[in-house]
Formats: structure tokens, sequence, C-alpha cells
């Protein structure tokens, strides 16, 4: 990450809807976010947003894609994830206590217990879920 940025910066990303694309969003995202203390967390995040899309969406189909955007400021980095829709239904939290040998369904809950924030809204007949991770505490927050 570059620490001098005194505004918000901008990637952005398209990848193919194949399983292997969701290694290289790891990649990329850990490459922009060199150094950050909140890359593990990011990478980790990007990954399971990059396969809820190709595996519920669209964006898994032969001809699909998913849209990555990474936004960082001295506040926040904020990762989304834009899948090309297809599904009815927005991303919601899998309720694990009725299925605890599901294979899936946990992913978009591992984020929301990453994230300091996530909010998913309609994006073009598709979804975009953003995660954002606090690089400061809010005020109030761990501050005498």
């Amino acid at each position: 990450m570059h620490e001098y940025t005194s505004t918000a910066r901008v990637w952005g990303l398209t990848c193919p809807g194949f399983p292997e694309e969701v290694s290289r969003a790891r990649r990329w995202t850990r490459d922009i976010l060199h150094g950050s203390p909140l890359a593990e967390d990011a990478e980790l995040i990007v990954s399971e947003l990059s396969a809820n899309a190709i595996l519920h969406t669209a964006s898994g189909l032969e001809s699909g894609c998913f849209h990555l955007a990474l936004a960082v400021s001295p506040q926040v980095i904020a990762l989304s994830v834009t899948d090309d829709g297809g599904t009815a239904t927005a991303p919601k939290v899998e309720d694990q206590a009725e299925d605890a040998d599901a294979e899936h369904g946990r992913g978009l809950g591992m984020v929301i217990a990453i994230a300091h924030r996530v909010v998913v809204r309609n994006s073009h007949g598709g979804y975009t879920v953003t995660a954002e991770l606090f690089t400061q505490p809010a005020m109030g927050e761990g501050t005498c």
C-alpha cells in the first residue's frame, strides 16, 4: 500500500468466471495491498466474494465474468465484487444451524465477521457486495 496516499486510489479488474480466477483475484489484492496490516483480511474477503460470484450467479457460466474494485484511502479499504446476475435473490448469510454439514453457505458470513461493514446492492442486473475494512479505529473505539 502506498503510505503517502492522501486521497482514495481505486483499482479495477475484470475476471472470467473460471474457478482459477479466484486465486488471480487474491494475488491482485495482495499485490496492491502489499505491506498493509489488513492485506490478509482483504485477500480472504476477495476470495470469498469472488468464489460466491462464480458459484451462485451467471458469472460462473461459460461467458460469465465478475468485476473487482479496490479503493484505498487513509481511513478505509473497500473491496467490491460485482457479479453477472442470473439469480432472483440477493446474496445473504445462510443459517448454518439448519445444516452444520453443508459444504457451502459460510462465505458471506465469514466476510461479515471480518469486515467492519458489508453492503449488498443491485447493480445492472446483478449484485455488488462491498466490504469495508477501516484502517483506523472509529471515534470512541479503543480510545480513552
